[in-house]
C-alpha cells in the first residue's frame, strides 16, 4: 500500500479539504473594510488580538460552494515593526500561513499602497492584489491598466469597486483559482539598492541557520539591515553571541542601509506606476483638491466643522429625542406596569427586583439606543466620504494647547453621545501617550446621559434662565478637559507633543452597507458592554436600598448616604443627593430615579416640586456640577481598562474625577451662595 501525506496531495484536493484562510491586507483607507463588510456581512466576530488593544474581525463567507474564513488584518503602512497593526499583520502571515493573502490597494493612489505590496510579495503567501477605487481613480482623471500592473507585479491584479460590488466576483473567482492550483502567483518584489546587494547576501549566510521558524531568511536578514526592532531582539536571542557579534558589526557599518532598501521599494513602485498609470493633464484640478480649498482650510475649514457639528447636533435632538421620549413612555413605562400588574401578588422583594432593578436598569440603556444610533450613522458617514481626517486636520492647533494633536478630536467628539464610544475610538491615534492622554480626559465631554440630568433639574430651578445656564455648564466641563488634558500632559508626559502624520483621503461616495454594518456592530457593543454593567450595578444599587428590612431610610444605601454626608455638605448636599450622585455611576441618568425614590415620588408625580423646595438654587448648581464632572459610568471605566490595559489608569482617571467634581461643587456652591 502506498501512503502519501497530506503535503502530497493536491492542491484541489487540499484546498477542499478543510475551510480555506483568507487574510486581507492593506494600508488605511484602501476600502478593505468595505470589502470586508461585502463578503462576510453579518457572519462576521469582532474581538480583540489577544494581548492587544487592536481590533480583530474575522467572518465567513460562501466561495463557490463551500465555507470560507476571511481575516480582516489591521491596516497597516508596511511591515516594519513600527506599530501594534503592522507586527500583528505580518506575524499572522508568518505563522498562520494563509492560503491566501488579498492585498487591497486603491487605484487612486498606487505610490503609497503599493508599498505594502512590495513587502507582502517578499513573503510566502500566495498574493492576490485586489484594485479596488478604479472609479474614484477616474473621478480624478487617472487611468490605470490592470493588466500591465499583473505583469509587473507577477501576482493576479483584479480590478474592483468594492462600495458598488463590481469586481466582487472576479476577485472570488481569481481567489478559487489560485487555492485549487490553476493559477500559481509568481511575485516579483523589489531588490534592494546594488550597493548594499553584497551586505544583505553576507548577513543572510550568517543567520541562515539560526533563523527560528517559521520565519525566511532572507527577510529577516533584509529586516535587520532595516533596522526592524522586533526582528532585531528575535535574532539576537536566537544567534550566538560570536555571530551576533559578526552580524551586529556589519550592521553598525551600514547604519544607513533601511535608506538602501526604502529606495529599492521606492524605485520599484516607480517603475509600475509609469507602466501602468495615466495621469490627467498639467493643470487639471481633481474634485478632492476642490473641495479642500474649503474643507482643509484654516477659518473655513472651522467654520464647515462647527455647521456640520450643528447639524448632526440638531439632527441628534430633533429625531432622535423624540424616538427616545416615546420608548420610554409607549414601551418602557407599560412593560413595568405590566410588570407590577403581573407580580401584584409576588412578595415586595421580587416586585421591586424586577421591575424597578430589572426593568428600569435595562430600560435606561434601551431609551438611549436611538441618540446614540443617530450619532454612529452620523460619523460613519463622515468618515466614510472621507471627511473626518479634515476635520481632524482643521482642530490641529487647537488640540495641542493639550499636547495633542488632530487626531484626539476624533474619539473627543464621539463623547457628546457617549464616552464608551469615546474612549474605543482612541483607537484611531497612533502615539500611546497621545491616545492614553484622550482616553483619561474623554469622560469630560458631556455625554447624553449627563445632559439628561441637566435637561430636567435645570428647569425647575432656573425657569427661563435654564438654557444659559446648561451652556455654562458645558463650558466648563470643556475647560475642565482642556486644563486638565494640559496638567497631565506636563506631570505624566513632561510636555510631550506628538507629531501629527494624517494621510488625506480622496473625498469618494459612502456605502449604505459599510454604514449600516458599523452603526449596527456599535450599537449592539454598546447594548452588550454598556447594557450589562448598568443592568449588573442597578440590580446592585436596589438591593443596597431594600436591605436590611425592606424600609428605604433605614437601608444599607440610606446609612451609606448618612455616613458620607459631612463630605457633600462642602458642596450643598444632604444625604439623599450624595445617594443619588452615586447612583449615577452605572448609569448617570439614574440620578434623577434615585431621587424620585428617595423622595418616594416619580418624576411625573410632582418631583421637581418637592426638589425646589428641599434645596437653594445653589445646591442646585452645584449638583449639576458634579454630575458633568463626576467619574464617568461603570461601562466607560470598564472599557478604560480594556483600552489602558492596566487597573493603574483606571485609578487615576477615577482620582482625577473625584478631584475635580469635589473641587468643582464646592467652588461652585460657594459662589452661587455669595452671589445668589
Amino acid at each position: 500500500m502506498t501512503k502519501f501525506s497530506a503535503a502530497d496531495a493536491p492542491a484541489e484536493t487540499q484546498a477542499k479539504s478543510r475551510s480555506p484562510l483568507i487574510a486581507l491586507a492593506g494600508q488605511p483607507n484602501m476600502g478593505k473594510s468595505t470589502l470586508f463588510n461585502l463578503l462576510t456581512g453579518l457572519n462576521q466576530h469582532v474581538g480583540n488580538w489577544p494581548g492587544k488593544t487592536v481590533e480583530r474581525r474575522e467572518g465567513r463567507f460562501d466561495l463557490h460552494g463551500r465555507e470560507a474564513v476571511l481575516v480582516d488584518l489591521p491596516g497597516a503602512y508596511s511591515l516594519t515593526a513600527n506599530s501594534p497593526e503592522e507586527v500583528i499583520a505580518r506575524e499572522f502571515i508568518v505563522r498562520e500561513k494563509p492560503d491566501v493573502v488579498i492585498a487591497v490597494v486603491s487605484a487612486a493612489n498606487l505610490e503609497r499602497s503599493l508599498y505594502l505590496v512590495a513587502e507582502l510579495a517578499a513573503l510566502d503567501a500566495p498574493l492576490v492584489v485586489a484594485l479596488n477605487m478604479i472609479d474614484v481613480a477616474e473621478q480624478e482623471g487617472l487611468r490605470v491598466e490592470p493588466h500591465v500592473l499583473e505583469a509587473a507585479l507577477g501576482v493576479p491584479v483584479v480590478p474592483m469597486v468594492a462600495s458598488k460590488a463590481l469586481g466582487v466576483r472576479d476577485l472570488l473567482d481569481v481567489v478559487e483559482e489560485v487555492l485549487t492550483g490553476k493559477r500559481l502567483p509568481a511575485p516579483r518584489p523589489p531588490e534592494i539598492r546594488p550597493d548594499h546587494a553584497a551586505v544583505l547576501t553576507e548577513i543572510q549566510t550568517l543567520i541562515a541557520s539560526h533563523v527560528p521558524d517559521p520565519y525566511p531568511p532572507a527577510w529577516m536578514a533584509l529586516k535587520l539591515l532595516e533596522g526592524d526592532a522586533e526582528v532585531t531582539r528575535t535574532m539576537q536571542a536566537a544567534l550566538p553571541p560570536e555571530t551576533w557579534e559578526d552580524v551586529h558589526k556589519i550592521l553598525r557599518a551600514h547604519d544607513d542601509a533601511f535608506l538602501a532598501v526604502a529606495s529599492g521599494r521606492y524605485e520599484w513602485i516607480g517603475r509600475l506606476v509609469r507602466a501602468a498609470v495615466t495621469r490627467p493633464r498639467v493643470g487639471q484640478i481633481g474634485l478632492t483638491e476642490r473641495l479642500d480649498r474649503w474643507a482643509a482650510h484654516p477659518v473655513w475649514g472651522l467654520v464647515l466643522l462647527a455647521g456640520i457639528l450643528g447639524l448632526v447636533f440638531g439632527l441628534t435632538f430633533t429625531v432622535g429625542a423624540p424616538i427616545q421620549a416615546w420608548l420610554e413612555e409607549a414601551v418602557i413605562a407599560p412593560l413595568s406596569g405590566l410588570a407590577g400588574g403581573a407580580l401584584a401578588g409576588a412578595p415586595a422583594w421580587v416586585r421591586g427586583m424586577l421591575v424597578d432593578g430589572l426593568i428600569g436598569g435595562v430600560g435606561s440603556v434601551l431609551t438611549f439606543l436611538p441618540i446614540l444610533v443617530i450619532f454612529f450613522a452620523a460619523f460613519a458617514l463622515l468618515e466614510d466620504v472621507g471627511y473626518m481626517a479634515r476635520a481632524a486636520y482643521v482642530m490641529d492647533n487647537l488640540m495641542h494647547l493639550m499636547g495633542l494633536h488632530g487626531k484626539s478630536f476624533l474619539p473627543l467628539f464621539l463623547g457628546f453621545g457617549c464616552n464608551v464610544p469615546a474612549v474605543m475610538g482612541t483607537r484611531v491615534i497612533d502615539s500611546w501617550p497621545a491616545r492614553l492622554l484622550t482616553i483619561l480626559i474623554a469622560p469630560l465631554v458631556p455625554c447624553t446621559a449627563r445632559m439628561a440630568v441637566v435637561a430636567f433639574i435645570a428647569p425647575a430651578f432656573f425657569g427661563a434662565n435654564a438654557v444659559w445656564v446648561t451652556w455654562g455648564l458645558v463650558l466648563f466641563s470643556l475647560l475642565a478637559l482642556v486644563l486638565s488634558g494640559t496638567l497631565l500632559n506636563r506631570v505624566l508626559f513632561k510636555g510631550q507633543r506628538s507629531a501629527f502624520i494624517m494621510e488625506m483621503p480622496l473625498y469618494h461616495l459612502p456605502n449604505p452597507r459599510t454604514i449600516g454594518l458599523l452603526v449596527w456592530q456599535r450599537s449592539l457593543a454598546f447594548v452588550k458592554k454598556a447594557g450589562t454593567a448598568i443592568l449588573a450595578m442597578a440590580m446592585l444599587i436596589w438591593l443596597l436600598s431594600y436591605l436590611p428590612g425592606g424600609d428605604l431610610n433605614s437601608s444599607y444605601l440610606a446609612r451609606f448616604g448618612q455616613w458620607i454626608e459631612p463630605l457633600g455638605r462642602a458642596m450643598g448636599f444632604d444625604w439623599r443627593l450624595t445617594v443619588a450622585l452615586l447612583s449615577s455611576f452605572p448609569a448617570k441618568e439614574n440620578a434623577i430615579a434615585t431621587l424620585g425614590v428617595l423622595f418616594g415620588v416619580s418624576p411625573e408625580a410632582g418631583l421637581t416640586d418637592l426638589l425646589t423646595a428641599a434645596y437653594s438654587p445653589a445646591a442646585a448648581l452645584s449638583f449639576l456640577t458634579v454630575t458633568m464632572l463626576f467619574i464617568p459610568c461603570l461601562a466607560t471605566v470598564a472599557v478604560t481598562k480594556q483600552e489602558t490595559g492596566s487597573w493603574r489608569w483606571v485609578a487615576v482617571s477615577l482620582a482625577l474625577f473625584l478631584a475635580l467634581s469635589f473641587l468643582g461643587g464646592t467652588a461652585v456652591y460657594h459662589l452661587a451662595v455669595w452671589l445668589l
